[in-house]
């Protein structure tokens, strides 16, 4: 271990059937692009590697970021269980981005269910200090996969049209635990950022509200 100040920390998670590994969704390629504008944008010390740890790996406790997609296909065993909830409840904050429409979400929610059954999951307003924590973001701005993004017109993945959503859990302190992008994909985003066609609506969004997570995560 290299000693710095905040390492992107990716959790490994165990999934269904062939989407087993869905967690290493963009990776590691997005992970270390959104690096590249965390240490030009901030003075964080960041780690500038991609940072995967497995849910029931101890050595979690240490890192007080985590970022989980594609949680649709999650499927945790009870050691990831008791991980992660062990892992939240001394301090820990959990970022999921990449999932949509209702079938990945219900997944989900059984999923954070199993961890944090006494918590419940609640819209995140646009006047929370997440929000103002290092960039100001006045709209929640729905990023499409990579396909839609270049090809312009709808963004969203789901069947019918449907509406970006930020939600959260809080403990009974209310410290924000865990942050819930759904219906987006900030990650599509971090990994194209570097490509002229991409949409800069789309990366200057996922940017900042990323290094906006990782301000306030870090900082409560």
């Amino acid at each position: 271990m290299n000693g710095r100040e905040f390492y992107f920390t990716r959790a490994i998670y165990s999934g269904h059937g062939w989407r087993g590994n869905s967690w290493e969704t963009d990776f590691p390629k997005a992970d270390v692009q959104f690096l590249v504008g965390v240490r030009r944008y901030t003075n964080i010390d960041a780690y500038e590697y991609e940072h995967p740890v497995r849910l029931d790996d101890p050595e979690l406790r240490r890192f007080p970021f985590l970022y989980a997609l594609e949680v649709g296909y999650m499927a945790l065993n009870p050691a990831e269980i008791e991980g992660l909830r062990s892992y939240l409840l001394a301090g820990g904050f959990l970022v999921i981005d990449d999932f949509w429409d209702v079938g990945e979400w219900q997944n989900f929610e059984y999923e954070i269910g199993r961890v944090l059954p006494e918590y419940p999951i609640v819209d995140i307003p646009l006047d929370h200090p997440l929000l103002s924590a290092f960039y100001e973001i006045d709209e929640i701005v729905q990023v499409p996969q990579v396909g839609l993004a270049a090809r312009g017109g709808r963004t969203w993945e789901c069947y019918m049209p449907c509406q970006p959503a930020l939600r959260g859990i809080f403990d009974e302190q209310g410290r924000l635990m865990v942050v819930i992008n759904w219906n987006t994909d900030l990650g599509d985003a971090w990994e194209w950022v570097e490509q002229p066609w991409y949409p800069f609506t789309y990366s200057s969004f996922a940017y900042k509200l990323g290094i906006n997570m990782i301000i306030y995560g870090m900082s409560h």
